[in-house]
């Protein structure tokens, strides 16, 4: 999708700054946000009492290498050190490169894998990662050297919790970021005489519904020949998502995966995504930023936080995406911080002391470093609109949501490897599809493309299941 390449393009300007730079190969990847890039310009304090990063014990393997298309060690265009590779290499290790092209990433880690020369740290992606190449024997159980218990890990125990196969986590999250959010251009809200988004979340009515009618009302002022719109950007997935369910869902009594696509929920959230293209509130072409999309009279930019850069004298609010009407629970889809270790290495010390280390570098005071950093590099943001697209979706309040769908098979999950004009596997072609409209201009249906997609997904999860219990049956 040209929305999620343009983010992996910018996400260097996101709130809390990207994790990556210097890649190898395509930048269609997404990059989550995280305080470890952040660098030595800020000193690394000493531990206050006891140091929570464990070791790396004497004799024990100290270089880690990461096989990636971006690099964690400084580079010409990222040249400050990043606060995690500090608190590592304090501790006696280091990182060594070895590039990939985002695009064969998961083919040069499998010939590494087969041929027993594994690297031992793999990123993390939504796409494709869990469980898809778990189960492909690409990577290894973190409970030997991770123990969610622990007060370190303790806030990520329940996402991680969602990545277990067999009873073992496979992925141990670092840190969390929001993907997109609503900006929105105070002085228009009230120039049409329309609710603040902001007094209405916080009234606890941000809802589905108020947010359809804000955009309805402010489209139904335009005079003469003025156009308007009520929303641009990426925002499909996440109401299907803030009903609190998935296209693939797991069973846990049947320890397996299956399709939910039937489910009545979603019935309501595509009729909610039809309606805004079908009344003409959608804007459907690519706009880079919140401030070309005022421009264009479109009343919500729904985008990352790196297209948000106000200036001088402009007065913009943010709010997350609006709730389900029919639910009292916030539901939220997040980005994921997280190092795979890979299959067959052996450095287990070395890969504790780095997962430590990267979680310390996201905790803390290192957040209230980035924090003020941001508002230097962001000088017209308000604290309103860094805790609305921050804090506030990545609390408790927010009930975190992963559709394993993501990483099921190619036809399903990989977009990379998508044929259709729009380079969207099936899932998350699905989540937007409603959206969209045929060769004569026909928008589609809900009950249309379930109808459609449903064999080739029951078909793709049949054949995933069975090599899925083949595994854990090891």
């Amino acid at each position: 999708m040209r929305d999620l390449k343009k983010i992996a393009a910018l996400m260097s300007a996101s709130v809390l700054a990207a994790a990556a730079s210097g890649c190898a190969g395509s930048a269609g990847e997404q990059q989550s946000s995280d305080t470890s890039s952040y660098t030595e310009q800020v000193s690394v304090p000493d531990p206050v009492g006891e140091d929570p990063i464990s070791a790396i014990p004497d004799g024990a393997p100290t270089e880690l290498e990461w096989l990636s298309y971006f690099d964690i060690n400084p580079t010409s265009s990222a040249q400050e050190k990043r606060v995690d590779l500090t608190l590592f290499e304090n501790k006696g290790g280091s990182i060594k490169y070895t590039p990939c092209a985002s695009t064969a990433k998961y083919d040069q880690l499998a010939n590494r894998v087969l041929s027993n020369d594994p690297p031992d740290l793999f990123w993390y992606e939504q796409k494709m990662t869990f469980p898809c190449y778990c189960v492909k024997g690409m990577f290894q159980p973190v409970d030997d050297i991770v123990d969610f218990s622990d007060p370190m890990w303790a806030d990520m125990k329940d996402l991680a919790d969602t990545f277990v196969l067999g009873g073992k986590h496979y992925v141990c999250p670092i840190n969390l970021d929001v993907l997109s959010v609503l900006t929105y251009d105070k002085n228009v809200i009230s120039a049409n005489n329309l609710d603040d988004p902001y007094d209405l979340y916080m009234e606890g009515n941000w809802t589905w519904d108020t947010w359809y009618d804000l955009m309805d009302d402010y489209c139904s002022q335009a005079e003469g020949d003025e156009t308007r719109f009520g929303v641009n950007g990426w925002f499909a997935p996440f109401i299907f998502q803030s009903t609190g369910k998935t296209l693939i869902a797991y069973d846990e009594e049947k320890d397996e995966y299956y399709a939910n696509i039937a489910d009545p929920d979603f019935d309501r959230a595509s009729t909610l995504l039809y309606d805004i293209r079908k009344n003409d509130l959608y804007y459907p072409d690519w706009v880079g930023s919140a401030s070309d999309a005022f421009k264009k009279n479109i009343l919500f930019y729904a985008m990352g936080t790196w297209a948000v850069t106000p200036k001088e004298g402009d007065e913009w609010g943010i709010v997350p995406m609006p709730r389900d009407p029919n639910t009292d629970n916030n539901y939220t889809t997040i980005g994921i911080t997280a190092y795979m270790w890979v299959s067959g290495s052996e450095k287990a010390d070395a890969v504790k002391c780095w997962y430590e280390c990267a979680k310390a570098a996201n905790s803390g005071e290192y957040v209230d470093i980035g924090r003020e950093k941001f508002f230097v590099t962001q000088p017209y943001w308000t604290e309103e609109m860094f805790d609305m697209s921050t804090s506030e979706v990545l609390s408790s309040k927010y009930i975190k949501v992963v559709d394993p769908g993501y990483g099921i098979s190619t036809l399903l999950s990989n977009d990379d490897a998508a044929t259709n004009p729009t380079k969207e596997a099936v899932i998350p072609y699905m989540y937007s599809s409603v959206m969209k409209t045929d060769d004569d201009g026909t928008q589609y249906t809900w009950t249309q493309l379930r109808e459609t997609y449903l064999p080739t997904i029951e078909s793709e999860l049949k054949d995933f299941n069975a090599e899925y219990k083949a595994f854990i049956g090891k």
